[in-house]
């Protein structure tokens, strides 16, 4: 895939194309270089220890997860629809889900995916039945929707509405809503060549606690310590929209010309780090494309499918 800057690949005609495109590989970059520092395949210690030191994983093979997977069914839909249609966009997750289950989705996804699978039809009672009747309130319509906010990046009322539809198939909570709007709309601004200011995003944010948790981030100094930001505003260890959200576009707003450094100030909070570093990898590469990203990184990491 091209890796050229959105900047330029906007002057071939493709304006929403090209950022969304652009927006993804970051995502994409962001899952699987978060997701080597989970515990599950180095300690907490030596985390840390390659963090500090700007080290990459030594990992061979850097796999994004559900993260990434969702975020290419969104973005299928958009190419073939130019907007969110809910059903085949529900259709999508479920074959996605169906495909390959064991990459890392949430419980809410573990038990949703596979009842639409069976019933396309009822995938709003099922969506909304979740969590005893509230809906999901997670992160995971916020980790998957960068792309969509870059590909709308020309109207921000149609991306606050567009964000708001894709995150009801699977997370009608309004939490879960609102948190994929922040993205949205911070992806957006990014790709218009705006800062995605925490306090801009919060403006155009649903009221609740993602919104609260924006403009908690939006008093944050640039230069205060990522770990001290994430235990202020979540990492994404609850893995709720207003515990993951608010820290990632903190990190977002602190680098947004600077894809590299931004993922690694998202890893240094730990967490739900594949999440967290998707949403800012999301929000940032809608800007900067990923081309300055090193080799290594491009080696390693697993391709995104052939139809994007």
């Amino acid at each position: 895939m091209d890796t050229t800057s959105p900047e330029l690949s906007r002057s071939r005609g493709y304006p929403h194309r090209s950022a969304a495109h652009a927006s993804i590989e970051g995502l994409a970059y962001g899952d699987a270089f978060g997701e080597r520092f989970f515990s599950l395949f180095r300690p907490e210690a030596e985390a840390r220890r390659l963090i500090a030191g700007r080290l990459a994983p030594p990992d061979p093979h850097w796999h994004w997860t559900d993260d990434t997977a969702m975020a290419v069914a969104l973005l299928a839909v958009l190419r073939e629809h130019g907007e969110v249609v809910a059903r085949p966009l529900v259709e999508r997750f479920a074959a996605t889900y169906k495909a390959d289950p064991g990459r890392g989705y949430g419980s809410g996804m573990h038990a949703l995916l596979p009842r639409v699978a069976a019933a396309p039809d009822q995938w709003q009672s099922l969506a909304t039945a979740l969590f005893g009747g509230e809906g999901s309130l997670g992160n995971g319509a916020a980790m998957r929707v960068a792309p969509l906010g870059a590909w709308f990046h020309d109207d921000l009322d149609r991306a606050v509405d567009q964000a708001a539809r894709s995150a009801s198939v699977t997370h009608s909570h309004p939490q879960g809503i609102a948190g994929a709007v922040a993205v949205a709309v911070a992806a957006a601004l990014s790709a218009r060549g705006e800062h995605p200011d925490p306090a801009a995003v919060a403006a155009r944010t649903p009221d609740g606690a993602v919104r609260e948790g924006l403009m908690r981030a939006a008093e944050l100094p640039p230069e205060a310590d990522p770990l001290a930001a994430s235990a202020l505003l979540g990492n994404g260890r609850r893995i709720r929209a207003d515990d993951t959200v608010p820290y990632a576009l903190w990190c977002a707003a602190r680098h947004p010309d600077d894809l590299e450094s931004a993922l690694w100030a998202t890893a240094a909070g730990l967490g739900d780090v594949d999440t967290t570093c998707a949403i800012t990898g999301g929000v940032v590469a809608a800007r900067t494309g990923t081309a300055a990203l090193p080799q290594e990184w491009r080696e390693r990491r697993e391709a995104l499918p052939d139809t994007l």
